[in-house]
């Protein structure tokens, strides 16, 4: 049994990639599914950011204003720290009874985790395979895909872990550069060489 943690950079295209090797019968657990079902209405995540946010963060269904809570930790680097302490734990534990889940069937689980490296999810999984792309290119995917100007979307990708320092740390490095049929190509020999599996 092998747990590999799949990761990436903004817009380097891991969701294609997530897609892709679930076609190929990978199981896959998403941590931002994950994310959202920690926090999903009545659940006992969101009473504890009522607890500590307030009311105000609310929808008038009492579902959870992403927009309002966004405004509010955005701002404030202590109020974010307050959020991650109470969805973090939720969320690890979601993946955690998924992973489990997913292993009484299959030899292998796929981990999707945007921010494996920045929250120092490595030694969690067996191998991480990264997908990549140039930091170019990633600026201008993501300019195009959430209709950025430039600055907003370096200020996005500034946020997270430079692109090339995750690339020296992960086990498997699948390029995203080029056309998709190359990206397809790659991770058919990378499942290949890394798994059991047949493509």
């Amino acid at each position: 049994m092998k747990v590999i943690g799949l990761t990436g950079g903004i817009a380097t295209g891991k969701s294609t990639v997530s897609a892709y090797l679930k076609k190929k019968g990978f199981p896959i657990v998403d941590a931002d599914i994950a994310a959202r079902k920690a926090v999903e209405k009545g659940s006992d995540g969101l009473n504890q950011i009522v607890a500590t946010f307030g009311k105000s963060i609310l929808m008038h269904d009492q579902s959870l204003d992403r927009a309002k809570l966004g405004a509010i930790i955005f701002a404030d680097s202590q109020k974010r720290e307050q959020l991650n302490q109470i969805v973090h734990p939720i969320v690890r534990e979601i993946m955690e009874k998924e992973k489990n889940k997913a292993l009484k069937h299959h030899e292998y689980v796929i981990m999707d985790i945007p921010l494996l490296f920045e929250n120092q999810l490595q030694n969690t999984v067996d191998e991480v395979w990264l997908v990549y792309t140039s930091e170019n290119i990633q600026l201008e995917r993501l300019m195009r895909r959430n209709h950025l100007t430039e600055s907003e979307a370096l200020i996005r990708i500034k946020s997270q872990m430079p692109i090339d320092e995750k690339r020296n740390l992960a086990d498997v490095v699948i390029d995203n550069n080029l056309e998709i049929e190359y990206l397809y190509h790659q991770i058919d020999q990378v499942i290949q060489e890394r798994t059991t599996l047949n493509v």
